[in-house]
């Protein structure tokens, strides 16, 4: 018996013993193939293209002008890869990334390690330390965009009552990476601090109880026990927050829309303004700039996950 025959044996035997649960999972892939990968082959077929808002089909009124756009193979990657723009975005992509998830899970670590232990209004302190989560992205960001607001903002109110000049948050360059990533930061800390606290409670408390009568201090035991029992649960929640923040459109576009000039401009917001805001809007290259986002993501991914099964922790 050839490898192929006993392969397509192994699958008739799979899809004969376990009918019932490809039936129930069939819908669901259904649903993903149509709303993820019929949009991710529209979207690489059209960055071989040289497609834009001029010769993409379209009805003017009762007239149906037809596609006139051509296949142009990698052409769009090559003018991309070629061109400084990609490049200085993505440093501060990375930048921005590398950032946001440190501080975020620096501070959702130590909130979670002090919402662990017994204090009085530990309820009331976790309820309010969730609420960023809880309140819409595009009304904290909008908030906080009030906030930073050079003439009228509450912040620089705040420093003219102690004296100190108002401060340029977002028409300033280097103000306005570190406002964005303040940010991010303060709507990321709830995630990382639920996922951490949940992992803190999993780790056994007689791990604790027999390294103190050892003679661990703190540290020792938060370097032993603690960070040992949180590596399953760190090591997705960093890889989550990495990859949303990579691509965290609302922060960026809503609150600076990538300004000033183009500071804070970080892939994903460029590919977007490529495609719906400049003229004319140039689909193909947008379409590529998303290809070349995935291709990132999907490496950072596997490099990752290669890295924690060296260590162990295959997931």
């Amino acid at each position: 018996m050839t490898l192929a025959a006993a392969q397509r044996g192994r699958v008739r035997r799979a899809l004969g013993t376990h009918w019932y649960a490809w039936t129930m999972v069939a819908p669901v892939v259904l649903v993903i193939g149509v709303i993820i990968g019929f949009p991710l082959v529209r979207g690489v077929f059209l960055s071989l293209t040289d497609a834009n808002e001029a010769n993409v089909q379209r009805d003017i009124g009762v007239n149906h002008i037809p596609a006139t756009y051509k296949f142009t193979g990698l052409d769009n990657y090559t003018a991309i890869l070629s061109d400084d723009v990609f490049w200085n975005r993505l440093g501060w992509t990375v930048l921005w990334t590398v950032a946001c998830v440190s501080l975020t899970f620096l501070l959702g670590l130590t909130l979670a390690t002090m919402l662990n232990r017994t204090l009085r209004g530990r309820t009331f302190y976790r309820l309010a330390l969730i609420l960023p989560w809880a309140v819409p992205a595009f009304i904290s960001v909008f908030t906080w965009r009030m906030l930073y607001n050079e003439k009228s903002g509450l912040l620089n109110k705040l420093l003219a009552g102690g004296g100190i000049d108002a401060i340029p948050w977002l028409n300033d360059p280097t103000w306005a990476k570190l406002s964005v990533i303040a940010v991010n930061v303060w709507l990321g800390v709830p995630f990382m601090l639920v996922t951490l606290l949940g992992g803190l409670q999993s780790i056994p408390g007689e791990l604790y109880e027999a390294a103190e009568m050892d003679g661990a201090n703190p540290w020792q035991r938060f370097r032993n026990i603690t960070m040992p029992g949180l590596r399953s649960v760190s090591s997705t929640v960093i890889l989550l927050s990495t990859i949303w923040t990579f691509n965290m459109f609302p922060v960026i576009f809503l609150l600076t829309r990538g300004g000033p000039g183009d500071a804070t401009e970080i892939l994903v917001t460029y590919a977007y303004r490529l495609s719906f805001v400049d003229s004319p809007r140039n689909f193909s290259e947008s379409a590529a700039w998303g290809v070349l986002i995935l291709v990132l993501l999907s490496a950072v991914a596997v490099v990752y996950r290669r890295a924690l099964r060296k260590q162990g922790e295959v997931w």
